[in-house]
């Protein structure tokens, strides 16, 4: 469980702020999208939840615990990959042998099941493996942790794209209905069929955030090949041969959900209503 209440943070007083009053509440049981142009915020915000900085105003809770606190039983039921890795120069047994007991319910079976479907191995040097392959190293020990949360700040960057479709893959088996996952990317098409919710910052706040059953109910996306009236359409994108929309559901058609376009609509300011 993850609630924010009023949460402000900014790294600069001089600087507008990066989050102003921002309420979000979040039960388990979900794999999260979480979008933003440059800037928005996305790492830093894993980075509260985390307890690794603190908001200056309003208060964070994760699983009834302050993070910031840093209580050791709040961090071994949380992990967080950050974008850039700074690995130890040790084995992959070895940091295993040191880490893993930090981690009540980790999974050595899982372990190594996954190493086995990233095509690595125990005996592999952290140091001499190249960044997609730590990448997926790290992927592969926040998996068997078990925690409760796990926080995935660009997990696909330095993986080609067969390593994707093996991601997808472990990161969907080796999840439990208790986890909560939240995938902060770029790359929406890596994570498109996974999540289960989206969640968009702009501008200071959480401007979107719903679970992708609630959107197939209350829009839909089209390409059409000529504009439509702006009374129609909640949002029309020009692109190749026509153009991208997203309109309200007025029959019982589901239309398979454009989070690029969905993204660009709530950036342009976008009312969009759920």
């Amino acid at each position: 469980m993850i609630h924010l209440k009023k949460m402000t943070f900014f790294y600069d007083k001089k600087q507008p702020s990066l989050f102003q009053n921002v309420d979000f509440y979040q039960p388990t049981g979900n794999i999260i999208g979480l979008f933003g142009a440059n800037g928005a915020g996305k790492s830093t915000l894993l980075k509260l939840i985390a307890g690794l900085i603190r908001p200056k105003e309003g208060s964070i809770k994760v699983n009834d615990y302050l993070p910031s606190n840093r209580d050791p039983r709040f961090l071994q039921e949380i992990f967080l990959i950050d974008e850039e890795l700074f690995l130890p120069d040790l084995s992959i047994k070895r940091y295993i042998s040191m880490l893993a007991p930090l981690y009540p319910k980790f999974g050595h079976d899982k372990m190594n099941q996954i190493l086995a479907d990233f095509g690595l191995q125990s005996s592999d040097h952290l140091k001499k493996l190249s960044m997609g392959q730590q990448k997926k190293f790290i992927i592969a020990f926040g998996l068997s942790t078990n925690c409760k949360l796990l926080l995935l700040d660009e997990p696909t960057n330095g993986l080609d794209i067969p390593s994707k479709k093996i991601f997808r893959k472990v990161l969907v088996n080796a999840i439990e209905e208790d986890q909560l996952v939240i995938i902060s990317t770029h790359q929406v098409k890596d994570i498109e069929n996974i999540i289960d919710k989206i969640v968009i910052l702009d501008q200071g706040k959480i401007a979107f955030s719903e679970e992708l059953t609630q959107i197939t109910r209350k829009l839909q996306f089209k390409h059409v090949f000529e504009e439509m009236d702006k009374n129609d359409a909640i949002y029309t994108e020009k692109c190749f041969e026509g153009y991208k929309v997203i309109l309200p559901v007025e029959n019982q058609e589901e239309t398979a959900i454009d989070i690029e376009l969905l993204f660009n609509a709530v950036n342009n300011d976008t009312k969009i209503t759920m």
